[in-house]
């Protein structure tokens, strides 16, 4: 799937979203990035043979006080490389698309891996 069907794809996904989960990331960026970087891979200890489809950089707001008020903006980072490179059906991607943004805005709502396997998110 090339770059600009993917962006297509992420932002067909976010406009899926319930208003209220819309609204509540206002202030999120949402970003599509082709490969997480090494440095990310190496800080989370994700071994060489697997890899990440998205990642939260942020505070969660469960977690947020009046002292993260002067913090960078919230991002979600979605990548393409990854994606594409596991699931080569087209309708099985933009899937997984959904599922990968579901699964960081579930972080960003302070949700755990245990929770977001639970739902499906993961």
């Amino acid at each position: 799937m090339r770059r600009n069907e993917f962006d297509r794809a992420l932002r067909k996904a976010l406009s899926e979203l319930p208003p209220m989960f819309r609204d509540a990331l206002a202030n999120v960026a949402v970003v599509v990035e082709e490969w997480a970087p090494d440095e990310l891979l190496d800080e989370l200890g994700v071994p060489p043979d697997e890899t990440l489809y998205g990642f939260y950089h942020g505070v969660p707001l469960p977690e947020r006080s009046v002292q993260d008020s002067g913090l960078l903006p919230d991002k979600i980072s979605v990548y393409r490389g990854p994606l594409v490179e596991d699931f080569p059906d087209r309708v099985e991607l933009c899937r997984q698309i959904r599922i990968t943004l579901l699964h960081e805005i579930g972080h960003y709502f302070g949700m755990d891996e245990e929770e977001l396997s639970r739902l499906g998110y993961e």
